[in-house]
């Protein structure tokens, strides 16, 4: 580590603690030459995930988008809000073991849609109608009769 006021490359770390965060790692180091301290801070480096949305469109992932989602279909449900945080982080989870760079929406809505199927089948209802976006009646009442058997 260069120091940042003689520029001397040859410095020690004297203190190494987590930060208030605990998503990194604070560590004080004196320069070997000019004995000046300073104070650094590790992180680990994440890769940005890319969500391609239905019409091509990308972003990068966002998590308050699939509990906003979640939260719409647990409306007036017997469902805590412990549960849906456990069900975002299961869909978070599975969503970056994958390793992949970029996701399709599609594949993230099919993995709440398994988790919520679990969970409550009314959510699971509500989420599929504005997910597989049913055009009438008689998709909802196919999609019911698959949660019925």
């Amino acid at each position: 580590m260069k120091c940042p006021f003689c520029s001397h490359e040859n410095t020690r770390v004297i203190d190494s603690r987590p930060a208030e965060d605990n998503n990194s790692i604070r560590r004080r180091r004196v320069c070997d030459e000019c004995n000046k301290r300073f104070t650094t801070y590790e992180k680990i480096e994440t890769i940005p995930l890319i969500i391609i949305k239905k019409d091509d469109n990308r972003e990068t992932y966002d998590r308050s988008k699939i509990e906003a989602g979640v939260l719409r279909a647990c409306h007036k449900r017997p469902v805590s809000v412990q549960q849906i945080t456990a069900l975002v982080d299961e869909v978070e989870t599975e969503v970056f073991n994958m390793e992949e760079k970029e996701i399709s929406s599609q594949d993230i809505g099919e993995i709440v849609m398994n988790k919520l199927k679990s969970l409550d089948a009314v959510a699971y209802v509500r989420f599929a109608s504005v997910y597989r976006e049913f055009k009438d009646v008689n998709t909802f009442m196919d999609e019911l009769k698959k949660v019925l058997n």
